[in-house]
């Protein structure tokens, strides 16, 4: 049995000046972000948060079902928090050049928790990009080839090294002559990996199972499975990027495991961490791993593998595996979804996503841009998909109430409602003169 949830109000620290901090945004980083943001909330800012709930400025409760994903076991987990404040008291920071007790910790507890004998080595990172920027170079390196294979609709981070496979041209733009060589396939043909490997220059495959940003599209396994045994035939790599679905968001620890594939590379992070602090890890077969076992200098981050994060991360472990097989809440999320779309059917056309990550297809973006905004005035937060803009992002805490799950769906029902008074209105006509 988990102990309570922290609870925090408005009440917990000297009152937030709304207009202050927008300004500061306007001000400092970008004026764009500023008026979404103040948009989204009626001016009002983020204050403090617990389990499913952010309270605002304005001193409305929300449920939080976005947040990129971080937080699957919601705002401040006691647990989580009670770990890294155990921590704090030990070692703030990792010396680098000492093995840390919690580090070491960390990497065995995730090899533990997917399959020591295939995966037995793990780099820990800070972000999902810094965990996809090491498994793209140990590809490289290992196999002494250029080129990586990715999918059409892929996100895998913005830095250049991760950019490389992401597939979005509003990420790339600009930046295609710095990239290093990918080439993203269809995923619905089961030959491409084949096709590309004739040429001899491939270096691995990565892939999510689930495709997040690209509009919450479960990938076909049969495919996956395909492709990865091509890949390895050629003597190349195979990458799971689960860094959003993984580690019981979308149900099993690895996805990619689960179906059967054989894969060189797990990438955690988002809710590795516990949503408490930022972490994510590669766990690697010996064959990937082996440049990094010759030269642990090879591929290094200064706040990798950090303390205070890894005793986040054994915490959020624990507590995540513990109520994900004891939930019901995947289940009750998608029948209360499928029942939305049959309220809902001229502005959602499609509900698609497993476990405790779904997207909700709009009729359009300007029909999801609509509802994202009216959601937030009705107490539920989302996360868009910024590659496919007519989808909206539910990924719902494993500490959800059944309370809290009424109040969303009693959100999305009365979003939706008002963006259906636009579907039958005429298009703009154009001004004369």
């Amino acid at each position: 049995m988990s102990p309570p949830l922290a609870t925090a109000s408005a009440a917990d620290g000297p009152p937030v000046d709304a207009r202050a901090t927008l300004a500061k945004v306007r001000r400092h980083m970008s004026p764009a972000q500023a008026r979404g943001q103040k948009l989204l909330a009626a001016g009002a800012v983020e204050e403090c948060g617990s389990g499913a709930e952010v309270v605002l400025s304005d001193g409305r409760a929300v449920v939080d079902f976005g947040s990129y994903g971080v937080g699957l076991l919601g705002h401040r987990h006691p647990e989580v928090v009670a770990a890294v404040a155990g921590e704090l008291a030990r070692m703030t920071t990792s010396t680098r050049v000492l093995a840390n007790p919690r580090t070491a910790a960390l990497a065995e507890r995730l090899v533990g928790l997917l399959a020591p004998e295939r995966l037995p080595r793990v780099w820990i990172g800070q972000s999902g990009a810094d965990a996809v920027e090491c498994a793209l170079k140990l590809a490289r390196v290992a196999s002494g080839r250029p080129r990586m294979l990715a999918v059409e609709g892929a996100f895998h981070g913005k830095t250049l090294g991760a950019l490389s496979a992401t597939y979005w041209p509003r990420y790339r733009s600009g930046l295609e002559q710095f990239l290093a060589p990918t080439t993203h396939l269809d995923p619905a043909d089961p030959d491409a990996a084949a096709r590309e490997l004739a040429r001899g220059d491939v270096a691995g495959l990565v892939f999510e199972p689930v495709q997040g940003e690209g509009g919450v599209r479960v990938l076909d396994a049969a495919v996956l499975r395909r492709w990865s045994e091509d890949v390895r035939a050629a003597g190349g790599f195979v990458v799971s990027d689960e860094v959003q679905a993984g580690l019981f968001r979308a149900g099993p620890a690895s996805l990619a495991l689960q179906w059967g594939l054989e894969v060189d590379a797990v990438l955690f992070g988002k809710h590795l961490g516990g949503g408490v602090l930022p972490l994510s890890a590669a766990v690697c077969s010996e064959r990937l791993y082996a440049p990094l076992a010759a030269d642990a200098f090879l591929h290094t981050s200064t706040f990798g593998g950090h303390p205070l994060s890894c005793a986040a991360g054994l915490a959020a472990i624990d507590v995540t595996q513990r109520l994900a097989d004891v939930t019901g809440l995947p289940e009750q999320m998608e029948a209360a979804l499928q029942a939305v779309r049959r309220r809902h059917p001229d502005v959602v056309t499609a509900v698609r996503g497993q476990g405790l990550l779904w997207g909700l297809e709009m009729s359009s973006p300007a029909t999801a841009g609509s509802a994202l905004v009216d959601l937030t005035e009705q107490g539920l937060l989302v996360s868009p998909c910024l590659g496919r803009p007519e989808v909206l992002r539910l990924l719902p805490p494993l500490v959800t109430t059944p309370a809290q799950l009424r109040r969303a769906i009693e959100a999305l029902d009365a979003a939706l409602a008002v963006a259906e008074s636009y579907v039958d209105l005429p298009d703009p006509q154009p001004r004369k003169g």
